[in-house]
């Protein structure tokens, strides 16, 4: 993936310019970057390749947590940074992450602190990655704050992996159950054609039907590889404009069982992110600034973003997520009684547990539910098609005699 060097121009929040420089694979990902950072572009230009790279293919989540754990236990060596940097990417097997250490080195060795290198490639460390490293090297507490950061990399990449593997064995069913179906209508039904017509007797109406169907499906099947194509097409359509995007993420929300699901892995990682924000010492209305950009659905982005200006007018957090937002109750009113006993941190870290736990229980029991489902969907299918051609010819057998 191909890095670029961009200069940008952008408002804070108070109204005052900023200029810098960022490294991002397209303007997009300066955008959001900026973003994250409060900040509003005015103009973004790419320079010349002064100290742009390739990457030959993108660095996973799992090479990322692996140059973590590996800074991690450098920093805590005492190494000074631009040398751990340095023996991270000789140590590397990938090339690609010997190249962003090589960047990441040249930065620091430039002067800059390390938060702020890793702010010129979004596309591999997040807001909140970021902001725990620029907290470790703010209060020289980065030894301490690093292993933190590599556990809460290392859940996340956990729970993905987890509703990869879950999802699955379903997803296999419904391939093999359609291509079943398919398979039945294309090159079994047409068979008993000739059958029929040798006959003379009259089709009766459940096998004209299936004979029917199954002539279109061999002169109008290969619309059936369209669907994939129509799906992401539509998809990127309700992605193509941020109200799309807000009408799309609110009709996720509303979706039976799926909706709760996500609702409860958005509040999880909010919860999970602000907490160990809030532990690595970072400011609330900072640490909330950043939460905005880890929430992916927009609908809640704009909740949050609708929490952050109640808290700047004095509202408790609390109660701001209790009055202007679609999270569950609960992380309202454990919030308020974390404010009250002056561990609303500990509490967070709590609340991601639960959700977390709840999410895994709730997508097993959807997952489970899910697998008889299409065992007796392709049943009734093949069974259906099978016996509805049987009938047929027993009718037309019962007939001739």
């Amino acid at each position: 993936m191909q890095q670029n060097r961009y200069t940008y121009q952008a408002m804070d929040a108070s109204g005052n310019p900023v200029t810098g420089e960022i490294i991002a694979a397209t303007e997009s990902e300066v955008s959001q970057a900026l973003g994250a950072r409060g900040l509003v572009p005015l103009e973004v230009e790419q320079q010349s390749t002064k100290a742009s790279f390739s990457f030959g293919d993108p660095l996973s989540t799992k090479d990322i947590i692996s140059f973590t754990q590996g800074l991690k236990t450098l920093v805590a060596a005492h190494a000074p940074l631009d040398r751990a940097l340095g023996l991270l990417a000789n140590a590397s097997e990938k090339p690609e992450l010997a190249q962003l250490c090589n960047a990441l080195q040249k930065e620091v060795k430039e002067g800059k602190s390390l938060s702020e290198a890793m702010r010129f490639f979004p596309h591999y460390f997040s807001p909140l990655y970021t902001s725990i490293v620029q907290a470790g090297e703010a209060g020289g507490i980065l030894d301490i704050l690093l292993p933190k950061l590599g556990r809460f990399l290392e859940s996340a990449e956990e729970t993905r992996r987890n509703l990869i593997s879950s999802l699955t064995y379903p997803a296999i069913l419904f391939l093999v159950g359609i291509l079943s179906v398919v398979l039945l209508l294309i090159y079994v039904v047409p068979q008993f054609a000739s059958m029929f017509e040798d006959s003379g007797s009259p089709i009766p109406p459940s096998a004209e039907f299936l004979l029917g169907l199954s002539a279109f499906m061999q002169q109008w099947g290969w619309v059936l590889l369209l669907i994939p194509v129509a799906v992401v097409a539509g998809w990127r359509f309700a992605s193509s404009t941020p109200e799309r995007q807000l009408s799309r993420d609110q009709m996720l929300l509303n979706l039976p069982l799926l909706g709760g699901i996500l609702l409860e892995t958005e509040t999880a990682r909010l919860s999970r992110t602000l907490g160990a924000l809030l532990n690595a010492g970072i400011p609330l209305m900072q640490a909330l600034d950043v939460v905005q950009g880890v929430v992916s659905n927009l609908f809640l982005a704009a909740s949050v973003t609708q929490v952050v200006e109640e808290v700047r007018k004095g509202t408790s957090l609390g109660s701001a997520f209790q009055h202007s937002t679609p999270f569950p109750p609960l992380l309202s009113q454990l919030l308020k009684v974390g404010e009250e006993t002056g561990t609303s941190a500990d509490i967070l870290e709590h609340i991601a547990d639960h959700f977390d736990t709840q999410t895994r229980e709730q997508t097993a029991r959807l997952v489970t539910l899910l697998e008889p489902m299409m065992i007796l969907g392709m049943g009734i299918f093949v069974g259906g098609i099978v016996i509805t051609m049987l009938n047929a010819i027993f009718s037309i057998n019962d007939a001739q005699f």
